[in-house]
């Protein structure tokens, strides 16, 4: 099948450009359901890995005629007990007559029953896979008529290329966990991150520091934000970063905020980043005084060290530092017990007094709990 500009316009660059929506290709989708006269229109996607109990993604689009309609939910059409679509061959498209149980004239009626009752006589499907990373498929309906031969040609000739978009959505999803895993470990811990160019201009900023941190309203002409910071800390900080992009220095401290008395920490960059890239020039760090849901923390404390609970409710206050009768007593404990428990803790943990107990705590595992 020989494409058109009209194709590249309507069907294929959608499908590039969807990979960044959210959900995934509704532009392509809509463009495909007028494009094949469809009256509905499902994409159903699903990732390596996923959970069983986790339900695929499903993209439902209705064509104009149909939008007064009550919205019709795929689950209904999957408790059908269709052909097992992920048995299908990928690439090829199937009519739905090719997925109804013709072995069993009762359940056979049922199929042909319902789907009239949602309104669907005609239809298509067809399966894409990205070579074990996803797989999804795409099913198209119709209420009156058959879907042409054009239609049925425009979607086999979109599925490899829908198969390419799939990879790039599944390597996207993977870096996105990646990603989440990150920053959701720095948020634990209270640190949010930016990245700098040479004139301290903003890059990229993890979603703590944007929630930490307010930026300029309009972006730098030249391109970036920049931070809002009062004048004597905005020139403190593009100085800073200045003075470490020409390796004058390799970190240091700025505050940004005295009312809050929030600093800031920059260093040289040096992440490592596959090409191609725009380097940054400076990584600045923050950090909130944010500890652990305490009961968490007491928890797997318990389970790291062996603990009693009473003990590990003692070494979680202890911790954050509290002394040893206020944290005994706050457990009401008398002082006596609490001394006690503090010995079987540093006992047990390996460590020779509350402040070797801190060190302990706060470079473990506790902390992300």
């Amino acid at each position: 099948m020989a494409f058109t500009h009209t194709d590249q316009q309507e069907l294929f660059l959608p499908l590039v450009e969807g990979v960044h929506q959210t959900p995934p290709w509704g532009a392509f989708m809509r463009n495909l359901v007028a494009r094949t006269y469809a009256r509905r229109a499902f994409l159903i996607i699903t990732l390596a890995n996923a959970m069983l109990s986790q339900e695929p993604t499903v993209i439902h689009v209705t064509a104009p005629r149909a939008v007064r309609e009550p919205q019709l939910d795929f689950r209904r059409i999957n408790a059908l007990g269709l052909h097992p679509y992920g048995q299908l061959r990928p690439g090829r498209v199937y009519a739905i007559d090719e997925m109804l149980d013709f072995d069993n004239p009762t359940r056979l009626a049922l199929q042909r029953g319902a789907l009239a009752e949602m309104g669907i006589r005609y239809g298509r499907w067809l399966r894409v896979s990205a070579g074990g990373a996803a797989d999804a498929w795409l099913l198209l309906v119709r209420e009156r008529e058959d879907f042409s031969s054009a239609a049925v040609s425009t979607l086999a000739a979109i599925g490899p290329h829908l198969a390419a978009s799939l990879r790039t959505l599944a390597g996207l999803a993977e870096q996105r966990l990646q990603t989440a895993m990150a920053q959701a470990a720095l948020a634990r811990l209270g640190a949010g991150q930016l990245a700098f160019d040479a004139g301290g201009r903003v890059m990229a900023t993890d979603p703590q520091a944007e929630r930490m941190l307010t930026f300029a309203p309009a972006p730098d002409p030249r391109g970036g934000r920049r931070l809002q910071l009062l004048p004597a800390a905005a020139g403190a900080l593009e100085k800073a970063c200045s003075a470490i992009a020409e390796g004058s220095i390799e970190a240091t401290a700025v505050l940004l905020d005295p009312a809050r008395d929030l600093h800031m920490l920059l260093r040289k960059c040096d992440l490592v980043l596959p090409e191609p890239h725009a380097r940054p020039a400076v990584i600045g760090t923050l950090r909130l005084a944010v500890r652990e849901d305490e009961r968490a923390g007491t928890r797997i404390l318990r389970e790291l060290h062996g603990l009693s609970d009473r003990e590990a409710a003692l070494a979680e206050k202890l911790s954050r530092g509290e002394t040893i009768i206020e944290a005994g007593r706050a457990l009401r404990l008398t002082d006596e017990t609490a001394r006690n428990y503090s010995k079987r803790i540093y006992a047990k943990t390996g460590t020779r007094g509350q402040g070797d107990l801190v060190r302990e705590v706060l470079g473990g595992l506790t902390p992300f709990a």
